[in-house]
């Protein structure tokens, strides 16, 4: 009997599924703009709120973030009104090449995704919009904590390009730059106005204005 269980129980694991499960769904956003900084970025997002970014395909360090649960949903939703992608998004509308971007809907063994420069559909900007502000924190955070690493002087800046993206609502899961910011405020290495304005922003994170 050990044989076949053992050849079962090989075969379960290979295939995936009734052991350990699929993970979920996952959304994949890339955009390639060749001049642009950074030329490439992508962003994955589980069902769960997990989200990494990376700016390269190969990055095996990704920086990993959690979206909270309200905002996933509506990212899936949003993903959900476009059918996940098995319809067109490209406007007929001839603009400016802004880079190729692709959306892409996983689950298990399903995989579908579409290409596009520019798109008008209101759930695509949408979606769109999104992304690019999971982008936009994730390379905010990276200022911050190379400057925080690297450049002391230059921390200021970075506390500051990161209040004012807050002020325009471009950041997403704010929580996650508390460690960064706590450390700053906390550490007598950083000029007093770095701590000062670190301490700040952490405190308004953690108790936002109605």
């Amino acid at each position: 009997m050990k044989g076949p269980l053992l050849i079962l129980l090989a075969g379960a694991l290979w295939g995936g599924g009734a052991l350990w499960g699929g993970t979920g769904p996952r959304l994949f956003f890339s955009r390639a703009f060749p001049g642009s900084v950074p030329a490439y970025m992508q962003v994955t997002l589980d069902r769960d709120g997990a989200g990494e970014y990376r700016e390269a395909p190969d990055d095996d360090q990704p920086l990993k973030f959690h979206l909270p649960e309200a905002d996933t949903g509506e990212v899936f939703g949003l993903a959900a009104k476009l059918d996940n992608f098995n319809r067109p998004l490209e406007s007929p509308v001839n603009v400016a090449f802004m880079g190729t971007k692709i959306f892409r809907f996983e689950d298990g063994e399903k995989r579908t995704e579409v290409k596009f420069n520019y798109t008008e559909d209101a759930s695509g900007r949408l979606l769109l919009g999104w992304f690019e502000k999971m982008a936009e924190s994730a390379g905010l955070r990276i200022g911050l904590e190379s400057a925080a690493k690297y450049d002391h002087l230059g921390v200021v800046k970075a506390v500051l390009l990161l209040q004012e993206s807050m002020e325009n609502k471009r950041v997403v899961a704010p929580e996650q730059f508390l460690p960064m910011l706590d450390r700053i405020a906390k550490n007598e290495t950083y000029m007093h106005t770095a701590r000062e304005r670190a301490a700040e922003l952490a405190d308004f994170i953690r108790k936002p204005k109605p």
